[in-house]
């Protein structure tokens, strides 16, 4: 905890300092990061592995039904995503990603990367080390955290409500000991399930704008306890009782 303010403390003071000294525009990184530092103002154009990393951050703030790709391109998409996280979090909405952009991101990310309200044992209470899924434990485990940040956004828009995850990553083995799908999104560890408060319909009806392309909630068939939330490279939703 003392970390966490230590770092939001470090970060509104490097951004007054370059307001004051008028560079925020133009200047480079805020302060270098234990996760991943930034070392270049990035804008649409611009393409690299700085802009995946930047896509990993922002993918949950897009508009109903959008998924941003994750492709170091910075095109019209992440510039949108971009605008829409600087606008929540009080920044100027320009779309170019800078000093300020990246030291509310730094103060949102623990050093392992995950944001600093999920971490990596919330979205996988299967095994210690990501195996026996439908893809290699490197890519389970990236994409988990590809979910966290789309959570962030997502709890951050609720109104920073903390969000209750009951089921994250799973083996063959830890999926068929609860009875789920054979194709679950699970064996992916890009889906989550949820529970508790907002209510299961809040959740569900909110997770649409946050980059979950698959969303199963009440009125679906084993969904009344949970809403799930998921990256299916075939979109669905079905939440019925939350008329979706």
């Amino acid at each position: 905890m003392f970390r966490r303010v230590a770092r939001l403390l470090l970060s509104f003071v490097m951004i007054s300092t370059g307001m004051l000294l008028g560079t925020v525009a133009t200047t480079g990184t805020a302060h270098a990061d234990e996760c991943y530092t930034w070392s270049r103002t990035l804008s649409e154009g611009a393409s690299g592995s700085d802009v995946t990393q930047l896509q990993i951050r922002v993918a949950g703030w897009v508009s109903s039904g959008e998924r941003l790709s994750y492709d170091g391109q910075y095109g019209a998409r992440t510039t949108a995503a971009v605008k829409k996280f600087q606008a929540a979090y009080g920044l100027p909405a320009d779309g170019v990603a800078g000093p300020q952009t990246y030291s509310k991101i730094y103060a949102l990310q623990d050093p392992d990367c995950t944001p600093v309200h999920f971490s990596y044992a919330e979205l996988n209470k299967c095994n210690s080390d990501w195996s026996g899924g439908a893809v290699p434990a490197a890519t389970a485990k990236a994409n988990a955290l590809k979910t966290m940040w789309k959570l962030e956004a997502m709890r951050h828009a609720l109104g920073d409500v903390p969000l209750t995850i009951s089921s994250g990553f799973r083996s063959y083995a830890c999926n068929s000991a609860v009875g789920g799908s054979s194709t679950s999104r699970h064996l992916y560890g890009d889906a989550a399930d949820l529970t508790g408060s907002p209510s299961l319909c809040r959740l569900a009806q909110e997770a649409r704008t946050h980059g979950f392309s698959e969303i199963l909630g009440p009125g679906y068939p084993d969904h009344n306890d949970h809403t799930h939330v998921a990256l299916d490279p075939s979109p669905y939703w079905s939440a019925p009782n939350c008329g979706i």
